[in-house]
Protein backbone atom coordinates (compact mmCIF):
# COMPACT_ATOMS: atom_id res chain seq x y z
CA UNK A 1 0.00 0.00 0.00
CA UNK A 2 1.30 3.20 -1.04
CA UNK A 3 2.01 5.81 1.66
CA UNK A 4 0.04 8.89 1.83
CA UNK A 5 1.78 12.45 1.40
CA UNK A 6 1.41 14.74 3.53
CA UNK A 7 0.39 18.91 2.09
CA UNK A 8 3.44 20.33 3.84
CA UNK A 9 5.41 17.44 2.28
CA UNK A 10 4.04 17.10 -0.98
CA UNK A 11 3.87 20.95 -1.23
CA UNK A 12 7.37 20.89 0.16
CA UNK A 13 8.25 18.40 -2.38
CA UNK A 14 7.02 20.60 -5.41
CA UNK A 15 8.85 23.96 -4.20
CA UNK A 16 12.27 21.46 -4.94
CA UNK A 17 10.89 20.75 -8.43
CA UNK A 18 10.11 24.44 -8.87
CA UNK A 19 13.60 25.79 -7.91
CA UNK A 20 15.28 23.15 -9.82
CA UNK A 21 13.10 24.03 -13.28
CA UNK A 22 14.05 27.64 -12.71
CA UNK A 23 17.47 27.51 -12.53
CA UNK A 24 18.13 24.31 -15.12
CA UNK A 25 19.55 22.45 -12.97
CA UNK A 26 17.12 19.76 -14.40
CA UNK A 27 18.28 18.14 -17.35
CA UNK A 28 16.41 17.59 -20.48
CA UNK A 29 16.36 13.63 -19.96
CA UNK A 30 14.49 14.11 -16.69
CA UNK A 31 12.48 17.02 -17.41
CA UNK A 32 9.28 14.99 -18.46
CA UNK A 33 9.57 13.08 -15.22
CA UNK A 34 10.07 16.18 -12.91
CA UNK A 35 6.96 17.75 -14.43
CA UNK A 36 5.01 14.53 -14.03
CA UNK A 37 5.63 13.94 -10.59
CA UNK A 38 5.09 18.10 -10.46
CA UNK A 39 1.36 17.28 -11.89
CA UNK A 40 1.01 14.27 -9.24
CA UNK A 41 1.75 16.91 -6.16
CA UNK A 42 0.08 19.61 -7.37
CA UNK A 43 -3.25 17.09 -7.54
CA UNK A 44 -2.62 15.39 -3.84
CA UNK A 45 -2.39 19.66 -2.77
CA UNK A 46 -5.61 20.27 -4.50
CA UNK A 47 -7.29 17.07 -2.72
CA UNK A 48 -6.27 17.81 0.39
CA UNK A 49 -6.93 21.41 0.57
CA UNK A 50 -10.58 20.24 -0.94
CA UNK A 51 -11.14 18.14 2.07
CA UNK A 52 -9.71 20.77 4.31
CA UNK A 53 -12.62 23.01 2.86
CA UNK A 54 -15.49 20.28 3.32
CA UNK A 55 -14.45 19.39 6.77
CA UNK A 56 -14.49 23.42 7.70
CA UNK A 57 -17.93 23.60 6.18
CA UNK A 58 -19.66 20.91 7.95
CA UNK A 59 -18.13 22.31 10.91
CA UNK A 60 -19.67 25.77 10.57
CA UNK A 61 -22.37 24.20 9.42
CA UNK A 62 -22.94 22.10 12.85
CA UNK A 63 -22.19 25.33 14.21
CA UNK A 64 -24.80 27.34 13.00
Amino acid sequence: MAKKTSFDKANEELQNILHELQNEETSIDKLSTKLKRAKELVSICREKLHNIEVEIDNINDENS
